[in-house]
């Protein structure tokens, strides 16, 4: 991956982190909403077919995913 794909990404992770947060704080969704919707995400990269290679991405995207849930990353809990 290049230097440039990583920094999108990493961009992309914290506006997307961003948007819920505000989304939570505008109560547009509770945060049940929010962790069932990265659960989804999660799981769409557990059940992902392909290559070694690209389950190996898939594996390291949804260990991801579950850190940011754990870590409360997208929602600011009481």
């Amino acid at each position: 991956m290049s230097e440039k794909d990583t920094v999108s990404g990493i961009a992309a992770l914290t506006i997307c982190e961003a948007l819920l947060l505000a989304l939570n704080d505008a109560k547009v969704l509770p945060e049940s909403e929010i962790i069932g919707l990265l659960r989804d995400a999660a799981a769409t990269h557990d059940n992902a077919v392909g290559s070694a290679v690209e389950l190996e991405k898939h594996s390291a995207v949804s260990a991801l995913i579950n850190g940011i849930i754990a870590g409360g990353n997208s929602v600011r809990r009481t």
